[in-house]
């Protein structure tokens, strides 16, 4: 019988040990949430050698809630590109369901775990036990079989940050300054947005993955607390304006969101060059039917160094949703030049 002991080895069984060129190009994923979800779902058709690099800014929700509660990184996101990786075999897929198992009270009453998420418990219990986000991702990874490994985008929570402008009824301009995801998420368009801490650390493993990698595929996501976040963190900015790799670009579907209300295509390009006039791209991935202003997108693409790749990855049962095996073929056309 063995006794725990209150310390868990650095690497967990079966843990990977880097990258396995053999399996593929090796591919940079970063984002969160459904969109970054979505990509991972493509890319691990097309290879093994897979990195989530995740942002952790979130402070809404069961995330929120850990966070306020224990201080440290916001889980939810990470959990979720966890789940995309699963191994797809019966283990890996119920370990996924667990994983985004939500407690939900009897009706009329209401405890401290409703509403959130097990998996949230469950990497958060590892942290603590362990001591290191990036250590406790691995055990997580493990668990699920993970195809891939999970980063987060810095080893400290994020805050967003960013300015709104607004008419007043004398005329004049008003603005206002928006803080935390939930906010900005739902603030509308935004202007000069920004993290904080200013010299938050990215974390080393994420930089030295876009070191090695061949690609880095940046979206689709939500664009100012998704997307934006990894140009913003000095670290990672460098890192991405520096790598050797090829950097690939996907869009959403809809510009209509409440992030982004009114913005067109092009102009979510534009917020990407605003903001990171250093970090350039190879190519664009867009769904024609999501693309309005083609001429001009075509044009603002080419400003960040980015050829258009223009490829029906909607799903036909909702057009609001990314299918995994259009948006990989997509990815593969890209990654072989066609």
């Amino acid at each position: 019988m063995s006794i725990f002991t209150g310390q868990l080895p650095l690497v967990p069984p079966g843990g990977r040990k880097g990258a396995q060129k053999d399996g593929g190009p090796a591919v940079v994923a970063l984002g969160g949430g459904h969109g970054l979800s979505a990509t991972l779902g493509a890319l691990r058709l097309l290879t093994t050698s897979l990195t989530a690099v995740v942002t952790v800014a979130d402070d809404g929700g069961s995330s929120g809630r850990l966070r306020k509660d224990f201080g440290g990184l916001p889980p939810g996101d990470l959990r979720m590109a966890l789940a995309a990786l699963c191994d797809d075999t019966d283990w890996g897929r119920t370990w996924r369901d667990v994983m985004q198992h939500r407690f939900k009270g009897r009706p009329g009453s209401s405890g401290a775990l409703d509403e959130h998420a097990m998996g949230n418990l469950l990497i958060i219990t590892l942290w603590e036990l362990l001591g290191n986000p990036v250590d406790g991702l691995k055990w997580a990874g493990a668990l699920l079989g993970a195809r891939g490994q999970v980063l987060p985008m810095s080893t400290v929570p994020l805050t967003i940050e960013g300015d709104t402008h607004s008419i007043g009824e004398d005329g004049s301009t008003v603005s206002r300054t928006i803080r935390g995801q939930a906010e900005c998420a739902v603030a509308g368009r935004l202007d000069d947005v920004r993290l904080l801490p200013q010299s938050a650390p990215a974390c080393a493993e994420a930089l030295s993955a876009i070191e090695l990698a061949d690609w880095v595929v940046l979206g689709p996501g939500s664009w100012y607390t998704s997307v934006l976040p990894h140009l913003l963190l000095p670290e990672l900015r460098s890192a991405l304006a520096g790598t050797a790799a090829r950097r690939a670009l996907a869009m959403n579907l809809t510009t209509e969101t409440k992030e982004t209300a009114g913005m067109s295509a092009s102009e979510h390009l534009r917020v990407l060059r605003k903001h990171a006039p250093d970090v350039g791209f190879d190519v664009v991935i867009a769904d024609p039917g999501s693309v309005g202003d083609r001429d001009e997108f075509i044009a603002e693409a080419g400003r960040l160094g980015a050829e258009v790749h223009f490829a029906t990855v909607r799903s036909p049962r909702s057009a609001a949703v990314h299918d995994s095996l259009r948006l990989a073929t997509a990815y593969h056309e890209v990654f072989n030049g066609k």
